[in-house]
């Protein structure tokens, strides 16, 4: 049965990260496929970028909190059978299903985000202090730089580092966990980087343009 209720588990952790929140806020409340306009990325930065703060901010919240909710579906379920350790095991199996559900939604086509907010939600359940370090340091790239893909990236390499050097992480799943997400950020965003080399990438404008939406073109560059 605790097998059963593990597959259930990763394949409820998966839907969840399906939920493509940029994609359905765009068409419901303002009928624009997000996917369609900027960057093309359904994620919580290309919404602010084509739809406002007022859009992406919810957008990006709910994103963070796809990740936390999955992670902690092992709370929900029985499992008095397993070790902690089994069960951190679990959680880390989880945070797999998440990320790969917003990354390739099942809702959406399988075109989702980047997966950095689920990734965050997944980090403030099992490693709260060590996020906040990282967040700073993606904040402080960010303002200098202006790049959101170039921070995401610098801030998922540092990730691993601030874990086990830092604060002394000894689990090796969770330290696994970590090295992954200085593996899967990075992975997805190689067309930022290749942009990013060009000098292609666009800069995040903190004050978003007063243009129309519907009056965006698609910019594959942005």
């Amino acid at each position: 049965m605790t097998n059963l209720y593990i597959i259930m588990e990763i394949l409820l952790a998966y839907f969840i990260g399906s939920i493509p929140t940029a994609v359905w806020v765009g068409k419901l409340f303002y009928k624009v496929d997000v996917r369609e306009h900027g960057s093309g990325n359904a994620g919580a930065t290309n919404v602010v970028r084509v739809l406002g703060y007022k859009a992406g901010i919810p957008v990006m919240l709910f994103d963070v909190f796809k990740g936390w909710f999955a992670v902690q579906l092992v709370k929900i379920f029985p499992h008095q059978f397993l070790s902690p350790d089994a069960i951190t095991y679990v959680m880390i199996v989880l945070a797999v299903a998440v990320f790969l559900g917003h990354v390739f939604p099942v809702f959406a086509g399988f075109k989702g985000g980047k997966g950095v907010g689920t990734l965050a939600g997944v980090g403030i359940a099992l490693y709260p202090f060590a996020l906040l370090v990282v967040l700073g340091i993606f904040i402080i790239i960010l303002v200098i730089t202006r790049y959101v893909s170039l921070s995401s990236i610098l801030g998922s390499l540092a990730f691993p580092f601030v874990v086990i050097f830092l604060f002394g992480e000894s689990n090796p799943g969770l330290i696994i966990l970590s090295i992954l997400v200085a593996v899967f950020i990075p992975l997805t965003h190689i067309k930022n980087l290749r942009r990013l080399i060009k000098g292609e990438e666009n800069r995040f404008q903190f004050r978003r343009s007063k243009n129309k939406t519907e009056h965006l073109p698609h910019n594959p560059l942005s």
